[in-house]
């Protein structure tokens, strides 16, 4: 099979979402482990060149993750990010999808391409319907497009998610979805149908002349309506699994593989542990958390969450990229569930215990008082109507009584009085949007997955460690209290 850091030498990478989270993990990581890469091309959503160059200077290598191949190439960083890494302007839902102002580097791009790892995505649990549509599912395609034309390509890797199941309870296989298919085995659903459904939706919205606010409004409901429709919990997930419907019915000889990582979190090792960027799913709670701000949450104590350190999931894809480029297995689609539910289950009441832990050691300071915040256990509840009892009493009832008392005495409660109810509302959507995954039930199957980790081991030696992300590895009290509250502190705080 060869050797893994060998395989990307002198090869040239396409990364679409090239300013995204994972995107920036791989790229530092392939830079470091194989400067003799041939280029890596970024596709970055901009007007044109200049500003795409702009944006990976300022949020790709100005960016902490970096620091440590800053330090070990020295004076010649610059020169030689600019000789391996070519920013490009374009937008994954155009059709062209690379905006060129010159035709020879689309031909370029078309006739040395290796790679193209797909991770532009929009993970916004309740998108608007037709921005999800335009870039997890009709991105999805133009991607596929490009690839086709790529006269050398020797992989084409999509990261999707593991929750593109949905609600699923028990063990969940690492298959793919056929074209049209459902969770809840409601017939009907055609891609290309739900394109015109989001069109004429919009069309009638703004013809009502509704205001911005309220077409984003109309346009979130009517995708997690389409989506609950058919099984999915929210926009997110049924669009990325349209997505991963429109590669694997298109792709023709392609090979393919899609990257399903379940909850992503800070790096474990490397380049450094802890780094983080943009608010993670857990990472919302731990910010009220650790600001006092919350007190009680609708969850399962026993529910496991699954998560996986991203530095896990980027050489997960490396592998995969590897093995089945060298196998080159064209009619397989070879799908990777990359989470620790199977192999290493972290259940969400240590979570809970660990940031208490963290808090009352590492306790937040109020900006306004100077004083350090003082945490308590999170109260969990297993139902929403003791949930949403509990707030009404403890919040809404009191806040109203706060008002009225406050009209009655000819005060002017009225921006106090809105700032807590935003508050409590936001809450409450919190726990609509993550709910499925606070109690969900399903462990992700990944003997896939261990086929890669068991290719990693047997090479030994220096690979074996390079290319690390067995979950088994991971003691979750150390690194919730050493590496992944300290980094969100650190970098999202």
């Amino acid at each position: 099979m060869g050797s893994i850091i060998r395989f990307f030498e002198d090869k040239t990478l396409l990364v679409t979402g090239g300013t995204g989270f994972l995107a920036k993990i791989m790229v530092e990581k392939i830079l470091r482990i194989q400067p003799n890469v041939k280029k890596l091309f970024l596709l970055i959503r901009a007007k044109d060149a200049a500003s795409a160059t702009q944006r990976f200077h300022d949020e790709v290598i100005g960016t902490e993750l970096f620091k440590v191949l800053r330090e070990k190439w020295g004076e010649d960083f610059n020169s030689r990010i600019s000789e391996k890494v070519i920013p490009v302007s374009g937008d994954v839902t155009s059709e062209d999808l690379i905006s060129l102002e010159k035709s020879d580097l689309r031909d370029e791009l078309w006739r040395d391409i290796d790679v193209i790892v797909h991770s532009a995505a929009t993970t916004k649990f309740d998108e608007r319907y037709d921005i999800a549509m335009g870039i997890n599912v009709m991105g999805a395609m133009h991607v596929l497009n490009f690839a086709k034309k790529c006269t050398n390509i020797k992989m084409l890797l999509h990261v999707s998610t593991a929750y593109v199941c949905g609600e699923r309870e028990g063990v969940i296989l690492e298959k793919p979805f056929a074209m049209g298919e459902t969770l809840n085995g409601t017939s009907g659903l055609d891609i290309w149908v739900e394109k015109q459904l989001v069109e004429e939706k919009l069309r009638k919205v703004r013809a009502e002349e509704a205001t911005e606010k309220a077409v984003t409004a109309a346009m979130k409901d009517f995708g997690i309506q389409r989506a609950t429709h058919f099984g999915w919990p929210n926009t997110y997930t049924f669009t990325k699994a349209m997505g991963e419907m429109v590669f694997g019915h298109f792709k023709g000889n392609l090979p393919l593989v899609i990257i399903r990582p379940s909850i992503i979190t800070s790096t474990y090792q490397e380049p450094f542990p802890g780094w983080i960027e943009g608010l993670r799913t857990m990472d919302v709670f731990a910010l009220g958390f650790g600001k006092g701000k919350l007190r009680c949450m609708l969850f399962d104590p026993e529910s496991v969450a699954d998560m996986i350190p991203g530095d896990m999931v980027v050489n997960s894809m490396l592998v995969a990229i590897a093995v089945n480029a060298a196998a080159n297995q064209h009619p397989k689609i070879m799908i990777y569930h990359v989470g620790s539910s199977l192999r290493n289950p972290i259940r969400y009441d240590c979570i809970r215990v660990c940031a208490f832990r963290y808090f009352t050691k590492n306790p937040w300071i109020d900006k306004k008082s100077g004083n350090p915040v003082k945490v308590r256990k999170i109260r969990a509840f297993s139902n929403t109507a003791s949930y949403q009892k509990y707030l009404t009493i403890h919040y809404l009832m009191p806040l109203k009584v706060f008002k009225l008392l406050n009209v009655a005495l000819c005060h002017c409660p009225k921006a106090t009085y809105i700032n807590q109810e935003r508050k409590i509302k936001f809450l409450l959507r919190l726990v609509e949007l993550y709910m499925p995954y606070l109690f969900f039930k399903g462990i992700f199957d990944d003997l896939n997955t261990e086929k890669l980790r068991m290719e990693a081991r047997e090479r030994g030696g220096e690979e074996g460690g390079v290319f690390y992300f067995d979950p088994k590895s991971i003691d979750w009290e150390q690194y919730f209290m050493n590496i992944h509250f300290p980094g969100v502190v650190k970098h999202l705080f």
